[in-house]
């Protein structure tokens, strides 16, 4: 089975899409598999995460903003490719560090995540998008 999803964002930051995926994973009935999601951008990631404090979130997306920095003329003068904007190539550098894929087993018709786990599009543009995951669950 393959579905597209498309996620709107509007800011740098994490957002959980665990519900999307699951409404479509139940509603396949199917019991057991491997489902596949995968990130159709360049300057975004998935990542898997904790879901239960927001300032997890919150901590991580000031990390990366801390890692590769956007805006700063002096400290990212050796950028190249800046037709986009300034945080276009810095965006492509966070996705590089961080997975487009994810593969989640699926058992009892549910993902198997953790207590703790959500799935997370991780927009690292500064305008809104629309961001765009393939879903495959192969049986």
């Amino acid at each position: 089975m393959q579905t597209e999803f498309a996620f709107k964002t509007n800011r740098p930051g994490l957002y959980e899409i665990t519900d999307d995926i699951a409404a479509w994973l139940m509603a396949s009935a199917v019991e057991s598999g491997l489902l596949t999601l995968f990130l159709r951008h360049s300057s975004a990631s998935l990542l898997i995460q904790e879901n239960a404090d927001p300032d997890v979130q919150r901590d991580l997306a000031e990390f990366m903003r801390r890692l590769v920095p956007h805006g700063d003329d002096q400290a990212m003068s050796w950028l190249r490719h800046t037709v986009e904007g300034p945080d276009d190539m810095p965006a492509h550098i966070k996705a590089a560090l961080l997975p487009v894929s994810l593969s989640i087993p699926v058992s009892h018709g549910q993902m198997l995540l953790g207590n703790w786990q959500g799935i997370y599009l991780f927009e690292h543009r500064d305008a809104p998008h629309t961001r765009r995951v393939a879903a495959h669950l192969c049986r």
